[in-house]
């Protein structure tokens, strides 16, 4: 397993980091420059969370310490991430409502402010499971907004017509994950699934910047 997990974990990173480059070099407006912004905010955010789990498997000290401000900093980059995503939603569709974004903005803060208490125990092992409930609550809300703005706007529209799809099934891994791998430590799994969905999205990025820039050429 962790000889597994950790190559995978390894690549992700890469091609997250990689492709958060490419991405930014080929944009040709403002939501092509987010996506690459995004992209990069995933690999390096996740990094200080994945590269201790993955050190971890081979060295005798466990580090929770490391371990634990790593899933800090994942927590306020991803949500910061969906901050971003949401920009750029507005910005593809045209969409001049101003309530999705400070909704989701709101809802960012709020989940940020929850994830400093300390009561979260983010440096003891096993961390606390009512505060990673309590903390995920907007979190999951601002999934669901996420889920619905990209469902009614862009089913129909390529390259993002699964994005609400990678979106909601990220959130379900996520979750089952939150809810059970205190109980079943092998629902942790379901984290690797949840980065597959990541990997998408991030494709459907890429996907996204090539199509302008051959809208530019034309």
């Amino acid at each position: 397993m962790k000889y597994g997990e950790s190559s995978f974990d390894i690549v992700y990173l890469f091609f997250a980091i990689v492709f958060g480059i490419l991405i930014i070099v080929k944009h040709k407006n403002r939501a092509g420059l987010l996506f690459g912004i995004m992209t990069l905010l995933l690999g390096i955010g996740d990094s200080f969370h994945l590269v201790p789990r993955v050190i971890s498997y081979f060295v005798e000290d466990d580090l929770i310490f490391w371990k634990g401000l790593g899933k800090l900093i994942t927590s306020i980059t991803m949500t910061v991430f969906y901050v971003m995503l949401e920009i750029s939603r507005k910005d593809i569709a045209g969409d001049n409502r101003k309530w999705p974004l400070w909704t989701i903005i709101g809802l960012s803060i709020l989940r940020i402010v929850l994830c400093c208490f300390p009561q979260n125990e983010w440096f003891v092992s096993p961390s606390s499971y009512l505060w990673g409930i309590i903390r995920n609550i907007p979190f999951v809300l601002i999934g669901g907004l996420t889920v619905y703005l990209w469902f009614k706007d862009f089913r129909k529209s390529k390259p993002f017509e699964f994005m609400y799809l990678f979106v909601a099934l990220s959130f379900a891994f996520y979750l089952v994950t939150v809810l059970g791998a205190s109980y079943v430590p092998m629902l942790g799994m379901m984290m690797l699934p949840k980065t597959i969905c990541y990997v998408l999205m991030i494709i459907t990025f890429y996907l996204y910047v090539l199509k302008e820039a051959d809208k530019k050429k034309e």
